[in-house]
């Protein structure tokens, strides 16, 4: 976006060079346009077929996903005129789908990591827990807190510049848009990060001690998880530092340093990364994901499914998940 006109506040004068921005962001926002919204729509179409808990966290990982790519056009245009056409309220619209895109895959990672949690260290004591419908229960819920926190934090006056047609990157930050930066480091990535670190910990300590677990069954378990946590950090965890350190080191009177500026862009752009990474997520994990996604088929091999039948049956190991999905991914590679 070009700003040295676009920056200017009317009570400070923000110039930037824009050479990488004006081609790095309309090139990034069209190839997560024309690779993510197929995917997405894949992901639902896989997903909704699902009947159990995982597919439904899944699911509204990948329904978040696509609401925040039908606007991506929108950025584009922004990006490419180098000015906000849309006027306030679809400004307001399309930063209210970024951020609810932002915080519920988050949220619904953590729920993801969780559900591993409970399948892996306490795959008996806990069976309500890894139902669909406490799943579907949870996913409400996080929708339900996502879109009632961006209620309350995104204010259209503090985002949107009407005399320098601005919508997100208003600059310098004010004094309101601070506390929400820090609030929103807090709920948007570090406890989500915080519970999916535990989660990884506690599942690979269960996984290292159990006897029963193979070299390939530890692989594949550390792969998700460290995917999840690695989708977590890469995608949301520059944006919300950035946000941290404009509420530390901008001040409301004066321009930020040109870096931080520049940072802050590439941590917007690679948090909408997270549109591409959360159908990998699934796809890549297991040979199973990428046989279903391609093929949209749950009709599995005869011996993979009574190997998966018999692991349940016995049900006294924590590695019954790890079994299935072990010869689950054998039989179709």
């Amino acid at each position: 976006m070009a700003l040295n006109e676009s920056m200017n506040k009317t009570n400070s004068q923000c110039t930037f060079n824009d050479t990488v921005d004006a081609y790095m962001y309309p090139t990034a926002y069209s190839l997560f346009f024309i690779l993510g919204l197929p995917g997405n729509c894949l992901s639902l179409y896989v997903h909704i077929k699902q009947e159990n808990e995982l597919g439904v966290y899944l699911f509204n990982l990948a329904l978040s996903d696509f609401f925040f790519i039908a606007g991506l056009p929108i950025w584009m245009d922004f990006e490419l005129k180098d000015h906000w056409h849309h006027g306030k309220t679809l400004c307001t619209v399309c930063i209210f789908f970024l951020f609810t895109n932002f915080y519920s895959s988050a949220l619904l990672l953590s729920c993801i990591s969780v559900d591993r949690y409970f399948a892996v260290v306490y795959p008996l004591s806990f069976p309500f827990l890894r139902k669909p419908s406490t799943a579907a229960t949870v996913s409400v819920a996080v929708w339900t807190f996502t879109l009632m926190f961006n209620a309350i934090s995104i204010d259209p006056n503090q985002i949107y510049d009407d005399q320098f047609k601005i919508c997100l990157d208003v600059f310098p930050i004010s004094s309101k848009q601070i506390k929400v930066y820090v609030v929103s480091f807090f709920v948007g990535f570090l406890l989500p990060a915080v519970v999916v670190m535990f989660c990884y910990w506690r599942i690979c300590r269960e996984v290292r001690t159990n006897q029963a677990t193979g070299l390939s069954e530890r692989r594949r378990v550390f792969r998700l998880l460290g995917s999840v946590l690695l989708s977590l950090c890469l995608c949301f965890g520059p944006v919300h530092i950035t946000m941290v350190l404009r509420a530390g080191l901008e001040n409301v009177d004066t321009c930020p340093p040109a870096w931080l500026y520049f940072l802050y862009k590439a941590g917007v752009a690679l948090a909408m990364l997270n549109c591409l990474a959360d159908p990998l997520l699934y796809c890549f994990i297991t040979r199973r994901g990428l046989y279903t996604m391609l093929t949209g088929s749950y009709k599995l091999p005869q011996a993979s499914s009574l190997a998966g039948l018999m692991c349940r049956a016995h049900g006294l190991s924590s590695q019954c998940w790890l079994c299935e999905q072990h010869t689950l991914s054998s039989n179709q590679a």
